[in-house]
């Protein structure tokens, strides 16, 4: 091929390519991209609190929405982001709308948001000090300034993870190194076959998500003693029982705000216990949600002793109002933590500065996103004061809530309102306990498709019961207003269906 013919087949593919949307674009090509998402998201963000916090929306009609086949040709990015939203609209639950009172989710500050978009823009990859030592930096900061709001030791190591559920696998990690070197062999690189069993003990209310990190670090979900609660919290005098019967180092997994009810092991008692056992007990806390008690002096009281715990596991995409998803696991002694999951590898190599820090060495991901610039952003914007302000009217609202609950004829409250999380239920308009599960999914799904309010449905102390957590860093006292009319309403609707089926 001459010189001349090779210059032109190279023009055509750069013209070809360029067709595809594959060249580098101007800055108007990145400014009309980034604009439809900018105004898809003002005008969301901008009416969230007088929208339809849900749909309700069907599998049914979502699938229908997205009944379409891969496209052969392309179209503008600013084209796609605008379609997918229109398809997608009906699906979203506006989960930051301070009047979602469902799950423990939060909200988004404007300051985390900023962030969390300067995070996507910048695309770096935090698992190694070079890879970014600006990313490294930032996140070694944000650990800091959250070990210092949460009144934990400075000396504590710490990392962001997706979520809580990795942030307790990731204190579990260390806690089940630990325990197998108190053993005589090396979890990390022996493997459990064939070694010694490792105790576990918790109380009947362990979350979920422990349980699965249990099962993944091959230590298995049954594997853990539960250990009856009282109201929400572990029964202490069986679990010193348990624990005394224990014959090997134990992991010992902790709540501080069990999820239905907001209640509290007395952690302090736990970690007494755990120090007092002759091989040894790793305290583990499981703080998602609970941990942001120690902002408000008048609920740190649930806290105490929590300095005196191995490992704990909190979000930031809960009470800290970041973007999803952002967890945060803190370890008293981070060498464990690195034998968890410290790995070598030529590509790996580094200048061998042990002042480099890097992430990889403390969870489980390699290739991570930039969470801890979202939460930088967010806690430089808001400060120790607004945080505290945060949390401490959350709890104001959610006592509001309970006090109007207990007084509202026809609702119970099924659990004190501890922190920020209420349980009640709707009670059957003659008495008849047995209708409680149908009547309370019935008042549910009329809360749900009202669109005023969102709340969640649970169990608890054996019958059907509804959730409202108190969390998003906007929700005002209209917002609770808002929840007793969507409640309210859902009661006559309960009475009016009940009459209707005895007719």
């Amino acid at each position: 091929m001459s010189e001349s013919s090779a210059r032109e087949a190279a023009d055509a593919t750069s013209d070809s390519e360029k067709a595809l949307g594959l060249d580098w674009p101007t800055t108007e090509e990145w400014k009309t991209a980034l604009d439809s998402a900018y105004a898809l998201a003002l005008d969301y963000l901008t009416t969230l609190p007088a929208s339809t916090v849900s749909h309700h929306a069907s599998p049914e009609t979502m699938s229908e929405r997205f009944n379409l086949r891969l496209p052969d040709t392309g179209c503008a990015p600013a084209e796609a982001v605008c379609e997918w939203f229109s398809r997608a609209e009906p699906g979203i639950v506006r989960t930051p709308s301070p009047r979602y009172f469902g799950f423990v989710t939060g909200g988004v500050t404007p300051a985390a948001l900023a962030g969390d978009w300067l995070a996507s823009a910048i695309d770096q990859n935090p698992a190694t000090w070079l890879l970014s030592p600006a990313a490294a930096q930032t996140e070694l900061t944000a650990i800091r300034w959250l070990l210092d709001l949460f009144g934990l030791p400075l000396s504590w190591s710490g990392a962001f993870t997706t979520g809580a559920t990795m942030a307790n696998l990731s204190g579990l990690a260390a806690a089940r190194q630990w325990a197998s070197e108190r053993l005589g062999f090396d979890a990390s690189t022996d493997g459990l076959g064939g070694r010694p069993a490792i105790a576990v003990l918790g109380s009947t209310e362990v979350h979920q998500s422990a349980l699965k990190a249990l099962g993944l670090l091959g230590l298995g979900r049954d594997s853990i003693t539960l250990i009856p609660s009282r109201n929400g919290a572990i029964d202490l005098d069986l679990f010193a029982a348990q624990l005394s019967r224990t014959e090997g180092p134990a992991i010992v997994i902790a709540n501080a705000g069990e999820v239905n009810t907001g209640a509290f092991d007395d952690i302090r008692a736990v970690a007494e216990l755990c120090a007092g056992h002759q091989k040894g007990a790793w305290l583990h806390v499981d703080a998602a949600f609970g941990l942001y008690a120690a902002l408000a002096p008048s609920h740190s009281y649930l806290l105490e002793g929590i300095d005196l715990a191995d490992s704990v596991a909190s979000d930031a995409h809960k009470w800290l109002n970041v973007p999803y998803d952002c967890g945060i696991v803190f370890v008293r002694d981070s060498r464990y933590s690195r034998r968890a999951f410290g790995g070598s590898a030529a590509y790996l190599s580094t200048t061998g500065d042990p002042q480099l820090w890097n992430a990889f060495e403390h969870v489980p991901e390699f290739s991570r996103r930039f969470r801890a610039l979202s939460v930088w952003c967010s806690l430089r914007s808001l400060g120790r004061n607004g945080y505290r302000s945060v949390v401490e009217r959350s709890i104001r609202n959610a006592h509001e809530f309970a006090t109007w609950v207990e007084q509202y004829p026809g609702l119970e409250l099924m659990a004190p309102a501890t922190l920020n999380i209420l349980c009640f239920r709707f009670l059957p308009p003659d008495s008849k306990t047995s209708d409680g599960d149908l009547i309370n999914a019935r008042g549910i799904e009329h809360i749900q498709r009202s669109g005023t309010a969102y709340v969640s449905g649970t169990r608890w102390d054996g019958k059907a019961a509804i959730r409202a957590a108190f969390d998003n860093w906007a929700t005002h006292s209209r917002d609770v207003d808002a929840l007793k009319l969507a409640v309210s309403s859902a009661l006559r609707d309960i009475a009016q269906v009940s009459h209707g089926e005895k007719a």
